[in-house]
């Protein structure tokens, strides 16, 4: 290491210092000046290197170089002169040539240094791996992605061979013969597929000083290229989808402009897809507001809104909702349904209500559960009926299961693949009965149907008609029905007429009919008509061995209505259950179960005591003190009170709501009017 001297704190002094410290085979022995505080002598003693005011102590130690950068000449040549062979003494002028030329290199090297770390900077930012060899085939290049991709350390493989450190770059092969190799596919031990690019670096008169890879992961890309092809396919099911739907579609952009309609738009609308495509969403329609730009302004879905589109103006009910992803509203959509094809619908689906109603016997003999005395009696009455075409009036309490035999006797006579038509007749107003029994001729009322309509017991024609509530009939009905009953043949109303008809017919009361003709509400030659074959159905607690089959049975039933699976009645609550009156019969018994299922525990399979609502509150509700009898009363007088009392009690907790009253007080709505005019309990409840 050269041992340097400079003379002189001066500018050229200072720069000399700065520039020898900072180089490593140079060392700065010390720095003379005569003025102590000269910049020079200043920044020595900050770097720790020996100061003076004479050049002579430095002498003695020999250095190999002095530089005099005091611009006095005779400082030059006292320097000479004193100094010993083998020392180099350098004047101001080529000290101050020197101090050029490395600042010069130090500015080019500074340069150079700024482009190679903006090359390196570029290399290693790029998301392409990069390995560049020399003319021996030694790695000169190694940048970060083809770390990353390569799984190898830069420092582990700069400046050994290729072949030697990684297998397989054929860049052997491309210093070899100067060809390239592009777009070469590859897998890389860990699986990760790769795209290169070999190509060999010339000099300027074209020969091979070099070669250079570069390659990128396409695992990514695949994944990416594999998505867009399933993206496709789902784009031309999804097509497939929307051109197969018979519902016509029209979607349009978040502008409202037209972008997609299917063939069922066009034949619905009579519009081509040039017509609707690119154009606003209003330009289908003929009548009404576009509920494309409603839904496009509010974001919410409207339903069925009539309008007419298309140069024929159709007749269309629409649906729009708007198409939203990831909260940003990208169009909507509608879907086109035809109001003609739709009435057709509903005229159909009226038709088939209208069949379901009257057709359907759903219950044999099957269903009918009772092993007690006097139910099997009447089971063996009905399966006797069934065999013959006379005509049955079941008679009952409310509840007892009158309308399952009328569907039993159907289905096991001979009539069982013919009409079943059940008719309420407490259920119809008095003016509507009789045309819905009957029928009508056209004209005969205001708002008869044009062409007529045919009566129930002409849609019945050949099968069975079921009369429930027959004690209810207004008389002039009572008198119409008896001539069916006799001539076998109906008069329409308003029609001369009479119409031949094959009916059986099962009739069904709760109402003491003998008691109603006394009363002249029922007419005695329509009575015997009915009383052909009576079947008396009794009630509950007159066949209570019949209970513990009849709940297991209604169990059953309420287990696949409610997703249970009850299995038994312990035998407490059983006793219960035979303990109690049962004065709403086999239907209360149904609701009582009923609501015991529902307190039950979703996996209990034992109905218990405590799952029972309270019956002896149930009871003496149904059965109310009768008080003590006043002086004189007769047996019908106090029968009439307790009646009255009853009713008007019930009427009450109710709420005046007569629909009700009646259902609890186990009666029909009409028999309910008849008996408030009857008490005059209207003005009561006023009260």
């Amino acid at each position: 290491m050269k041992r340097f001297l400079i003379v002189g704190g001066g500018k050229g002094g200072t720069a000399l210092l700065r520039t020898l410290s900072e180089m490593d085979r140079v060392a700065v022995m010390g720095v003379v000046d005569l003025n102590e505080h000269a910049p020079a002598i200043r920044l020595a003693r900050d770097k720790g290197i020996p100061t003076g005011t004479d050049v002579t102590p430095f002498l003695r130690e020999r250095p190999d170089v002095i530089l005099e950068v005091t611009g006095d000449p005779s400082v030059y040549e006292r320097l000479c002169r004193l100094t010993e062979q083998g020392t180099l003494v350098i004047s101001g002028a080529v000290a101050n040539l020197m101090l050029q030329l490395i600042d010069e290199k130090e500015t080019w090297f500074e340069a150079w240094r700024s482009r190679q770390r903006e090359l390196d900077a570029i290399l290693n930012s790029t998301h392409d791996g990069m390995i560049a060899v020399n003319k021996q085939g030694k790695i000169t290049l190694f940048n970060r992605a083809a770390e990353r991709l390569m799984k190898m350390r830069m420092s582990d493989v700069m400046g050994k061979p290729v072949t030697e450190t990684i297998p397989n770059t054929r860049l052997d092969y491309v210093l070899k013969t100067g060809k390239r190799e592009l777009n070469r596919q590859q897998t890389l031990p860990d699986g990760t597929r790769i795209v290169t690019n070999r190509v060999p670096v010339t000099d300027r008169h074209g020969n091979v000083i070099g070669a250079v890879a570069v390659f990128r992961d396409i695992t990514e890309v695949a994944s990416l290229s594999q998505q867009v092809t399933n993206l496709e396919s789902m784009k031309s099911l999804l097509q497939a989808i929307i051109d197969s739907s018979d519902d016509a579609i029209s979607v349009v952009d978040a502008q409202g402009i037209g972008i997609l309609i299917n063939p069922a738009y066009t034949r619905l609308t009579g519009l081509k897809p040039e017509d609707v495509i690119g154009k606003p969403a209003d330009t289908d329609i003929s009548e009404g507001e576009s509920m494309h730009m409603k839904v496009l302004k509010t974001r919410q879905p409207v339903r069925g809104v009539p309008m007419k589109v298309g140069p024929h103006r159709k007749d269309v009910v629409v649906n729009v909702a708007p198409i939203i992803v990831e909260g940003e509203l990208k169009g909507s959509v509608g879907i086109l349904h035809d109001m003609s094809e739709i009435k057709k619908l509903n005229q159909e689906l009226e038709r088939a209500r209208r069949i379901i109603r009257t057709l359907e016997a759903k219950y044999t003999f099957d269903d009918i559960i009772g092993r007690s005395e006097a139910f099997t009696y009447a089971v063996e009455q009905a399966r006797q009926a069934a065999k013959t075409r006379a005509t049955v009036l079941l008679r009952g309490e409310s509840g007892t299961g009158k309308e399952l035999f009328a569907h039993a006797i159907h289905n096991d006579s001979d009539r069982k693949y013919h009409q079943f038509v059940r008719v309420n007749c407490a259920a119809i107003s008095e003016s509507l009965l009789e045309s819905e029994l009957f029928g009508y001729v056209e004209g005969a009322f205001t708002g008869a149907r044009r062409g007529g309509k045919k009566g129930l017991f002409e849609e019945a024609s050949g099968g069975t008609i079921f009369l429930d509530e027959i004690g209810e009939l207004a008389p002039n009905i009572q008198a119409k029905l008896l001539r069916v009953l006799q001539e076998k043949e109906v008069l329409r109303v308003g029609g001369t007429k009479p119409i031949p008809v094959d009916v059986r017919v099962i009739a069904a009361t709760n109402v003491d009919l003998e008691k109603s003709i006394r009363e002249k509400r029922f007419r005695e030659d329509l009575y015997y008509r009915l009383n052909v074959l009576p079947i008396h159905i009794p009630p509950l607690r007159q066949r209570k061995e019949d209970l513990p089959d009849l709940a297991l049975h209604v169990i059953k039933r309420f287990n696949q209505e409610y997703g249970r699976n009850v299995e038994t009645i312990e035998p407490r609550a059983l006793q219960a259950l035979q303990s109690y009156s049962w004065p709403g019969n086999v239907r209360e018994l149904e609701n009582i179960l009923g609501r015991a299922m529902i307190n039950m525990g979703y996996h209990e399979r034992t109905m218990r005591l405590e799952h029972l609502p309270p019956l002896e509150a149930t009871s003496r509700a149904s059965f109310p003190n009768m008080g003590d009898q006043t002086e004189g009363e007769t047996l019908q007088e106090v029968l009439a009170r307790v009646e009255k009392e009853t009713i008007l009690r019930t009427y009450r907790q109710c709420g005046g709501n007569k629909t009700e009253t009646a259902r609890r007080l186990g009666i029909s709505v009409r028999n309910l009017y008849y008996k408030l005019e009857r008490y005059q309990l209207d003005s009561e409840m006023e009260m």
